[in-house]
């Protein structure tokens, strides 16, 4: 864990560092991988600290919460990006749409419809990732490869939904086989919806957190979603 003393654009810096020599490590590019803040429960003006360092892609896990911090933010910065990383309510969705770029969460063909109603077809799409379930102590998530078929199929007959890859929550553990398998199972999920739908951009593979992300980046993460490692503990 990072110094408590170091700001937090120090911190980003040196989660940089190590997502650079994760991926030199696995022969990959480090401009392959994008770091998202994980900002739920800290307010204004760490995240404009955060952007100030440099970051604009962040993530949250309440809409409510989003909907008090977010919209002055990114009239002060056209470039920042919000993602929704937590479960989404259905009866919260025309909320959600309004406020977050993206849903990186979407883990049952109901909510992917309420979206596509929502949504329409008059705005811009809204990036959407399927979720699997990779982790027995977690309960969200498509089950298998199958189902996440059947969601990429609903997904295209929405035009306002734009599906640009996988998520996975893995298990919290201290075990790193266990870990590593979780993110190999998304791995191998993009690779065989890549083959049934090559039309399909599937590059976006968001896994991988504060204690685990240079993991994820060997086994093949392209958005690492950092939380407490960024802004300390969540208050």
């Amino acid at each position: 864990m990072l110094g408590l003393g170091m700001t937090i654009k120090e911190r980003i810096e040196k989660i940089r560092e190590r997502i650079e020599g994760a991926a030199i490590r696995s022969g990959r590019k480090p401009g392959e991988i994008r770091l998202m803040g994980v900002s739920k429960f800290h307010g204004a003006g760490e995240i404009t600290e955060a952007v100030q360092a440099g970051l604009f892609l962040f993530g949250e896990s309440r809409v409510q919460e989003a909907e008090g911090k977010f919209p002055p933010l990114k009239e002060t910065y056209p470039a920042l990006e919000l993602h929704l990383i937590g479960n989404l309510q259905q009866n919260k969705v025309k909320r959600a749409i309004s406020v977050f770029d993206g849903i990186q969460s979407a883990d049952r063909d109901e909510l992917i419809s309420a979206l596509g109603t929502a949504v329409g077809k008059n705005r811009t799409a809204l990036t959407v990732l399927l979720e699997l379930h990779t982790g027995e102590d977690s309960k969200s998530g498509y089950p298998n490869e199958d189902s996440l078929s059947r969601a990429v199929e609903l997904i295209l007959s929405f035009p306002g939904l734009k599906l640009s890859g996988l998520m996975t929550m893995a298990p919290l553990t201290q075990d790193e086989a266990m870990i590593r398998r979780a993110f190999k199972k998304l791995y191998s999920a993009q690779g065989l919806l890549r083959r049934r739908f090559p039309e399909i951009d599937f590059s976006c593979l968001s896994m991988g957190m504060s204690g685990d992300f240079e993991t994820a980046i060997e086994e093949g993460s392209t958005l690492v979603r950092v939380g407490t490692a960024i802004f300390g503990e969540e208050k």
